[in-house]
């Protein structure tokens, strides 16, 4: 009941200060027009903002494009060095491989040197296998030679002989 008695005392208060101002049209319109003007002039320099804004981003977006194309071109270079690398060691080693075993270079087509070793052992092997066909001037292929001269002398008088 104490609390009823001091909220109607305040509230009875509060009313009799506050009196309604009224405002005369002209008054209010000068509100308005002084609200607007402080607005306005917050933003007096938008438009420069902006222009410095955009010609930011613009430099900004250059720049990014030429280190993204330093970029493209450091890592495109990157790539090429590092084929002419492998390449050259690929040459390396196959030159290394046709000194040790007296297969041509040509021949070898390894990439590493234990590819190329066998490669040039089976080269060899075929070689000497097979030996070099003979050839009559007429192009038909002969039997292969083997043995020395007197050996292939006594194969030819048996084969004539008969």
């Amino acid at each position: 009941m104490a609390n009823e008695t001091v909220n109607q005392e305040t509230a009875t208060t509060i009313e009799e200060t506050v009196t309604e101002k009224t405002f005369t049209q002209a008054e209010l319109d000068q509100i308005i027009s002084d609200r607007l003007k402080r607005e306005r002039d917050k933003y007096t320099d938008y438009d420069a903002l902006k222009e410095k804004a955009q010609k930011f981003d613009q430099i900004e977006e250059n720049a990014k494009t030429e280190l993204q194309k330093a970029t493209e071109r450091a890592e495109r270079l990157e790539a090429e060095l590092s084929a002419m690398k492998h390449t050259e060691e690929v040459r390396t080693i196959r030159e290394k491989v046709a000194n040790a075993t007296g297969v041509p270079t040509s021949l070898l087509s390894g990439e590493s040197e234990e590819d190329c070793t066998a490669q040039a052992k089976a080269i060899l092997e075929f070689k000497s296998s097979q030996g070099y066909p003979l050839v009559k001037d007429s192009g038909e292929i002969q039997k292969t030679v083997k043995g020395s001269t007197r050996q292939q002398f006594a194969a030819w008088a048996e084969e004539a002989l008969k």
